[in-house]
């Protein structure tokens, strides 16, 4: 329970600067097999573009397959005309496969 509320307190305490720049946000939610990345518009309440390893079929390395969203969100993102969004890490460190996701996304041409 108490690591639940640790959890929780440190996602609503990034996300409250987050969503305060009035950007598109990329949020990221990581799971032991798989990593989720969206784009969503808060003011609208709505998911502007989405990816996975899941929905890409990625298989081996965590750290790669998170490359390969980070490169496929960012394609989607240009695809629709979004150039720059504030990032989003939720309750997770920027290390490993979250840091590589961002990486790979800014190296495709995405901004924050």
């Amino acid at each position: 329970m108490a690591r639940l509320n640790t959890f929780q307190r440190r996602k609503y305490r990034t996300r409250k600067s987050v969503k305060r720049s009035g950007r598109p946000r990329l949020t990221v939610y990581r799971s032991l097999s798989h990593i989720y990345a969206q784009i969503i518009d808060d003011e609208a309440g709505r998911t502007l573009a989405a990816s996975s390893t899941l929905a890409l079929g990625v298989k081996g390395n965590k750290t790669e397959a998170a490359k390969q969203v980070g490169a496929d969100i960012a394609r989607k993102a240009a695809e629709k005309g979004i150039k720059q969004v504030v990032f989003d890490r939720g309750a997770y460190k920027y290390h490993g496969r979250v840091k590589a996701l961002a990486e790979a996304a800014r190296e495709a041409g995405l901004e924050f």
